[in-house]
């Protein structure tokens, strides 16, 4: 007589196994990892806004210090303030990914 609970013939799949065998979808996994620790953001917001600070500080104290030797080469002034916006914009990016970091 059968039991109630019949076992499956011994050369059919098992259905878990076949499961773990598929890899998972990755936008099943980049959902699921969506949400970061606080720690994580304040640590990336802080490293993103301190790399803009400093760019915009060593840009600023190295341009300063070199003005003459690159209007000179430049031919003019328009090196130098082409410079000072570059490092001004490169450092801004930083702090706003910064600030988008520590907000997402």
């Amino acid at each position: 007589m059968a039991s109630p609970q019949e076992t499956p013939p011994s050369n059919a799949p098992n259905p878990r196994l076949i499961s773990l065998q598929q890899p998972e979808k990755l936008s099943k996994i980049l959902e699921e990892d969506k949400d970061d620790c606080l720690a994580c953001r304040l640590t990336g917001a802080a490293a993103f806004i301190g790399l803009g600070g400093y760019i915009y500080y060593s840009g600023k104290t190295q341009l300063t210090a070199r003005r003459n030797e690159i209007a000179r080469k430049s031919g003019g002034m328009g090196g130098v303030r082409a410079r000072m916006m570059g490092t001004g914009l490169l450092s801004l990016s930083f702090v706003g990914m910064g600030l988008y970091r520590l907000v997402n």
